[in-house]
């Protein structure tokens, strides 16, 4: 096998074990949580310990590529409901794939306030995500679905608050969280209602361990 053929097989055989190693991490991380060991991740995967810290030298840099597939999978739903003709429907429909998804992956919740969550790449994910639940949240706001002093950072914060609020029950009833959505829902339908008694974030912020907040971006 020739230098180049080499270096091709070797890259490939990176690629592959990155994708094992993402794939039985989060499969295990939403089974059990973030407490799984390194070492049991590695045999999910079929591959050396040594080869998952090639790829993450640490456990939260795992966790961020995870954190990262997450919120890929919630921006290309909130791009794709941008399109749809009843925004007040597609901005539901939003909040009901991001809780489902939270409710079924244990590890996302156990992760905030982690290093993880202060990657670069996990922080402009998380920016590009409010950006993008503005705009479904402005188009719901036009068309008079919802209220007019809701905010996308509202609806992002409010996929953990639902979720939170359902968490006791899931392990029995993997559903509950639809009645708990359908409750919040109903409170940013657009009404004759009192002003919110305090003023929207203006960016949502994810808490350092060390007890200090990166920088809000404006």
């Amino acid at each position: 096998m020739t230098g180049r053929a080499t270096a091709v097989r070797a890259r490939a055989d990176s690629v592959r074990n990155r994708r094992l190693l993402l794939r039985a991490a989060t499969e295990a991380f939403a089974e059990c949580g973030v407490d799984v060991s390194m070492h049991t991740i590695a045999q999910r995967a079929g591959v050396a310990k040594g080869t998952v810290f090639r790829h993450f030298p640490t456990k939260d840099d795992l966790l961020a590529a995870i954190t990262m597939q997450l919120l890929d999978r919630l921006l290309d739903t909130a791009d794709r409901l941008l399109r749809a003709g009843d925004a007040g429907r597609a901005l539901k429909d939003f909040m009901a794939h991001g809780i489902g998804l939270l409710a079924a992956d244990r590890a996302f919740c156990d992760v905030i306030g982690r290093p993880s969550l202060q990657h670069a790449d996990v922080r402009e994910a998380i920016d590009r995500l409010c950006d993008t639940v503005e705009d479904l949240t402005a188009r719901a706001r036009a068309q008079g679905a919802v209220r007019g002093d809701i905010t996308g950072t509202d609806v992002v914060l409010l996929l953990g608050g639902v979720h939170q609020t359902a968490q006791p029950l899931l392990d029995r009833e993997p559903r509950a969280w639809e009645r708990f959505l359908e409750i919040a829902f109903d409170g940013l339908r657009a009404r004759d209602r009192a002003a919110l008694p305090h003023p929207p974030p203006a960016r949502l912020r994810m808490v350092d361990p060390s007890g200090v907040s990166p920088p809000a971006r404006t």
